[in-house]
C-alpha cells in the first residue's frame, strides 16, 4: 500500500467536512455583506466612474456568490449520497 503523506497545515479530522461547510457558510455570509454595501454605495453613488466602479463591484461580488453557493451544494451531493443505496451488479 503507498504511503501517504501528510501535510503539516491540512488536519486529518472526522469533522473536516464540517469545518470545510463552517468556513464556506462563513464565505457566503461575508460576501453577503458585501454585496449589500456595494449596493448602498451605487445607490448613493453621484460621479459617472464611481457608478462604473460599483457596477464592477457588484458583479464580482455576483460572480464570488454564485462561485460558493456551487461549491455549497458540491459539498451537499456527497453528504446525500452516503444514505443511498448502491445498486447490486450482476452476478458473472
Amino acid at each position: 500500500m503507498p504511503q501517504r503523506w501528510k501535510l503539516p497545515w491540512r488536519r486529518e479530522t472526522p469533522d473536516r467536512g464540517m469545518e470545510d461547510r463552517q468556513t464556506l457558510e462563513e464565505s457566503l455570509e461575508h460576501t453577503r455583506v458585501l454585496l449589500a454595501q456595494a449596493y448602498a454605495g451605487f445607490n448613493y453613488a453621484a460621479d459617472g466612474e464611481l457608478v462604473e466602479s460599483y457596477v464592477y463591484e457588484i458583479q464580482a461580488l455576483q460572480t464570488r456568490y454564485s462561485y460558493l453557493l456551487r461549491q455549497r451544494k458540491a459539498l451537499e451531493v456527497p453528504a446525500a449520497l452516503q444514505g443511498a443505496v448502491q445498486p447490486a451488479l450482476p452476478a458473472v
